[in-house]
């Protein structure tokens, strides 16, 4: 018997490669507004990152997160993922 796949997800911040399960999904939907998927399911235009506050710096300072969502992010946008991101650790 076969062993099931495990999704894999690239992490914005840093670029490695980990299972889907342990990373953070942020989410853009239709009326552009930025939020955290926790469940992973919401419908919307998704970006993965690693649960560390360090990746989510690195895609800030590289404008990665803008880059995969296709929007503009402000600041109290990154503010308010670094402090969910804080809650869920």
């Amino acid at each position: 018997m076969k062993t099931k796949k495990v999704p894999q997800r690239m992490c914005t911040g840093c670029s490695s490669m980990k299972p889907k399960k342990e990373l953070i999904r942020i989410v853009k939907n239709k009326d552009e507004e930025i939020f955290v998927d926790l469940t992973g399911k919401k419908p919307g235009r998704g970006a993965y990152i690693c649960r560390d506050l360090n990746c989510l710096e690195q895609a800030f300072k590289t404008k990665r997160l803008e880059r995969n969502l296709g929007v503009k992010i402000n600041e109290d946008i990154y503010d308010k993922l670094k402090s969910e991101i804080l809650e869920e650790n």
